[in-house]
């Protein structure tokens, strides 16, 4: 699955082809749908065949709300579908401080429930989370401490310095609701390029 994202990262897309790819499931028991232009991956321990029996496609199939709930089983959990963003990291001189005593901040409970490898900084703008997340890639999330204020900038300028907190031109990629236009707005400015989209499951079948 990885390879996915890092050949994307370089402009190296699948097929445009409407076909899905079935690949092995990811680590800690997660599935993910993801979908590229005119072409899906699904990481399932479902077989090929009991997937493309579903007749999901490349052309946004993958993502519909039937074809989740099968991979899900009746009883999993379904994340939100998310764009997928990528940049790269700048490197240098890391611009955010390390911060301790955050365990029970929200987007620090949800980052250790999907990924690893959790490294928290920020500062008074807000904090940042970059963690090995869905199939290892590098992973950046971002929450403000006064969302209400992000008109003075302070989402972009946040989310450039986190970028020097990832080795330079190294992928770093953000998942980002579609509806949260403020930050997709805040990460599209600060360099970050769609190249697809994406949902997490956590399946629990019969």
């Amino acid at each position: 699955m990885l390879n996915f994202f890092l050949d994307a990262a370089e402009g190296r897309f699948p097929p445009v082809d409407g076909e899905v790819t079935v690949v092995p499931p990811l680590a800690g028991g997660l599935e993910c749908s993801v979908a590229f232009t005119g072409h899906a991956v699904v990481a399932t321990a479902l077989s090929a065949d009991e997937v493309r029996a579903r007749k999901p496609d490349g052309f946004g199939g993958s993502m519909s709300p039937d074809f989740l709930r099968f991979l899900a089983g009746p009883a999993g959990w379904i994340g939100v579908i998310d764009a997928t963003l990528v940049s790269r990291g700048t490197g240098g001189r890391p611009r955010l401080p390390e911060l301790d005593g955050v365990d029970e901040h929200p987007r620090v409970q949800y980052a250790r429930e999907m990924r690893s490898d959790l490294r928290i900084h920020g500062d008074e703008r807000g904090i940042i989370v970059v963690a090995a997340g869905l199939a290892g890639r590098t992973e950046l999330s971002i929450e403000l401490t006064d969302p209400g204020h992000d008109g003075r900038g302070h989402g972009r300028s946040l989310i450039a310095d986190a970028l020097t907190l990832v080795p330079a031109g190294e992928p770093v990629f953000a998942a980002v609701s579609p509806g949260n236009a403020r930050s997709l707005r805040a990460f599209l400015a600060s360099g970050f390029t769609p190249i697809g989209s994406e949902v997490l499951l956590r399946p629990a079948r019969d």
